[in-house]
C-alpha cells in the first residue's frame, strides 16, 4: 500500500513537465510555505524551476487560496469551483468566532466589501489590503487582517494569484478567472472523491474525511457516486480502477516542508516511522529527506545552503546522492 500510495503521489512515476500537472494529479498542495509548495512540485517533476511556479501563478493557471482545512494551498486555477464549493462551507463557523474574538464583529461585512472594491482596479498586496481596511475603520491589528481576508475569500471574493515581489498579491476572483458556476453538491462530493483517489490511493473514508475536512457522510455519499470507478481493497481501502501498478520506490529525495506525502492520510506513520519530531506539537512539518519511502532525515536552508540532520545512519552511497539532491535544490530555488 505504501508504494502505491507514493506512486499515487507522483514521486515515483514519471516526472511532470509542468507546475499545473504536479496539481492537477494532487488537487491540493498545502502552501502556508509558499517554498514548500513550489518543493512539492520540484519533487514530483523535472526540467522545471521554482520561477515556473511563480510564472504559472502569474499566468492564472495556478492561484493559492484557503481551502481545505481553512489552509492556504496551490491548485489549478480550474480546480477553484469545486474545491471552494466543498471545503470551505464547514469553515464558516469558526471564521465567525475568530472574527469576533479579533475585534472585527460586525465590521466584518464592511471588511469585505472593502477588499472587493479595493481589488476592482488590479492585484492588491496584503499592505494595500490593510490600508484599505484602515481606511474604512475595520480593524487590522494582530491577526484581525488575515481573518477578515480569509472571510473574504470565504465569500468568494478573493484569491491570491500572481506574484509581486516575493509575496503573492490578491485578486478579484471574478475578474482573474472569470464568473465562477459552482457545481451541484452531490456531484462534487463524487469529482473530489475521484480526484482526491487520482493523487491519494489506496485511501480510507476516513483518509479523506481529514484531508477535505469532511464528514463522513459527505464521504460515504462522493464515494457511493463513483461506485462504478472504484474497487473496494478490504480493510476499509477503496482505489480506482485499473490503477497502475506501483512503481520501485524512487532514489534518495530531499521534500520539502508540508509535503503532500505527510498531508494525505489521517497516519503518516508509514513515512516518519520513530520520528515524530518531523512534525511539531504546533503544526509545523519540517523538510526531510525520504529514502526507499521512509524519512531518515532533516534539512534546512541556512543562507540558501542545504544542511542535512541525520536522523538514523544511512550508507555512503545514500548519503552522496542526498548531497547531490541537495545541490539540485539549492539551483531550482535560485533560480
Amino acid at each position: 500500500m505504501h508504494a502505491a500510495r507514493i506512486t499515487a503521489q507522483g514521486l515515483a512515476t514519471r516526472p511532470a513537465r509542468d507546475p499545473v500537472e504536479v496539481a492537477e494529479r494532487l488537487l491540493a498542495v498545502q502552501a502556508q510555505d509558499p517554498r514548500g509548495a513550489r518543493l512539492a512540485v520540484r519533487a514530483r517533476s523535472e526540467g522545471l524551476v521554482a520561477s515556473d511556479v511563480d510564472g504559472a501563478l502569474d499566468a492564472r493557471r495556478l492561484i493559492v487560496t484557503w481551502v481545505n482545512r481553512g489552509t492556504l494551498h496551490l491548485i489549478r486555477s480550474e480546480d477553484y469551483p469545486l474545491l471552494q464549493a466543498i471545503t470551505t462551507p464547514q469553515q464558516w463557523t469558526s471564521c465567525r468566532k475568530r472574527l469576533e474574538q479579533t475585534g472585527v464583529g460586525d465590521k466584518a461585512d464592511r471588511g469585505v466589501e472593502t477588499v472587493r472594491r479595493a481589488l476592482a482596479d488590479g492585484p492588491r498586496t496584503r499592505a494595500e489590503l490593510r490600508d484599505a481596511l484602515d481606511s474604512a475603520d475595520v480593524p487590522t491589528v494582530g491577526q484581525a487582517l488575515p481573518h477578515i481576508l480569509f472571510y473574504a475569500t470565504l465569500h468568494g471574493v478573493c484569491v491570491r494569484g500572481p506574484m509581486a515581489g516575493k509575496e503573492q498579491a490578491f485578486v478579484d476572483v471574478r475578474d482573474w478567472l472569470g464568473e465562477q458556476l459552482l457545481p451541484v453538491r452531490e456531484k462534487a462530493l463524487g469529482e473530489l472523491a475521484r480526484r482526491y483517489l487520482v493523487g491519494h490511493g489506496p485511501a480510507t473514508e476516513a483518509d479523506l474525511a481529514r484531508w477535505a475536512q469532511l464528514s463522513l457522510g459527505d464521504v460515504r455519499r462522493g464515494l457511493a457516486a463513483i461506485a462504478r470507478r472504484i474497487v473496494d481493497l478490504g480493510d476499509g481501502l477503496v482505489d480506482l480502477r485499473n490503477r497502475e501498478d506501483p512503481a520501485p520506490l524512487p532514489p534518495p529525495r530531499l521534500l520539502g516542508a508540508f509535503d503532500p506525502l505527510l498531508l494525505g492520510w489521517a497516519s503518516r506513520d508509514a513515512v516518519i516511522g520513530d520520528h515524530k519530531g518531523l512534525v511539531t506539537t504546533n503544526g509545523v512539518f519540517y523538510p526531510f529527506a525520504l529514502v526507499k519511502g521512509r524519512a531518515v532525515a532533516r534539512w534546512r536552508l541556512p543562507n540558501g545552503k542545504v544542511a542535512i540532520e541525520h536522523l538514523e545512519n544511512i550508507t555512503k552511497t545514500t548519503a552522496r546522492r542526498l548531497e547531490a539532491d541537495a545541490r539540485e535544490v539549492e539551483e531550482y530555488l535560485s533560480s
